[in-house]
Parts: structure tokens; C-alpha cells; sequence
């Protein structure tokens, strides 16, 4: 498996994460999508509105590392690991998805 692409020095370091879930909110007006580095361990959450829409959701992301969430369960670690391999196999970072 990959490991996880980290860039820049201590201060600044960004991580690439890869798309694993989009679901709709309860409200149906906004996407959540999910981003995990590909060891399943971290994640990001992007909430969006589905109206604005307008920048492009694309395969993965570069972000700053201390913007990152661990991953506590084991099964959704599991899950995000997989899922983050996957799109990483089939596409660019900078794909949209």
C-alpha cells in the first residue's frame, strides 16, 4: 500500500487524502465528502452546498496535516484504507469524481 505523501516542513505539512464517502446531509442541501490518507488513519470532512458546486470535487486533496482527524474505529479505518487505495489505483489527484 502507499504511504501517506507528506509535503513541506514541520510547520506547513500538507498531506494528499483521497475521496472515500460522499452522502448527503439530513438537510439535502449540502454533500459531505470525506477524504482519508490512504492508511485509513486520518480523514477530512468537506461539507459543501449542493448550489455552489462550482470548484470541482476531484480524487484527492493536498491539506495541512493538523487539519487531519484520526481515525478511531478499526472498521472504518479499514474501510477508509481500502477505499482511499482504491482511488488512488484508478486515478489522478486530480480527477474529478
Amino acid at each position: 500500500m502507499e504511504r501517506e505523501q507528506t509535503v513541506g516542513d514541520a510547520d506547513e505539512e500538507t498531506v494528499r487524502v483521497w475521496m472515500v464517502e460522499r452522502t448527503y446531509a439530513r438537510d439535502e442541501h449540502n454533500i459531505v465528502i470525506t477524504y482519508a490518507t490512504t492508511d485509513g488513519g486520518r480523514y477530512l470532512r468537506r461539507n459543501r452546498t449542493k448550489r455552489v458546486l462550482v470548484e470541482p470535487t476531484t480524487a484527492a486533496v493536498e491539506v495541512a496535516a493538523d487539519r487531519l482527524e484520526s481515525v478511531e474505529d478499526p472498521e472504518r479505518r479499514e474501510r477508509y484504507a481500502a477505499e482511499a487505495a482504491r482511488m488512488a489505483d484508478r486515478h489522478d489527484p486530480d480527477d474529478e469524481v
